[in-house]
């Protein structure tokens, strides 16, 4: 069974649910080149929300240290120390890799707090 391909409607669902009820939304959101964030639906969301969407160059991962390190960190933390044996397994298994990593793993980004602490922190100031 092959990965779940994800389109642009399913990206606008996901901004959609982390921005509910939040009257600040991002300015812009650093993107890859990939269809499920090339599409009119995606596009049309970030137009009528002012979002601009910022697409790195495409086989240049250095435009997105971030999210690079960030799949590095996952990958070295769950699935290369894991075997799944179906996808609601691999599932619960990420969700308790995210739990554990956002709720006590410090991040040097975040001046060693947890993403937790860093949100809780911050819950009152305006995303930039």
């Amino acid at each position: 069974m092959g990965a779940k391909s994800l389109k642009g409607s399913d990206v606008v669902q996901v901004m959609e649910t982390i921005t509910f009820g939040n009257e600040v939304l991002p300015k812009r959101v650093k993107v890859e080149n990939k269809s499920e964030f090339i599409s009119k639906v995606l596009d049309k969301w970030a137009f009528e929300n002012n979002v601009e969407l910022d697409f790195s160059r495409p086989g240049k991962p250095t435009d997105n240290p971030f999210i690079e390190s960030f799949n590095g960190s996952f990958r070295d933390g769950c699935p290369n120390a894991d075997w799944f044996f179906s996808l609601e397994d691999a599932q619960e298994k990420f969700d308790i890799w995210r739990e554990d990593d956002n709720g006590f793993g410090p991040h040097s980004s975040l001046g060693d707090m947890s993403p937790n602490e860093y949100m809780e922190m911050n819950e009152n100031s305006p995303i930039p």
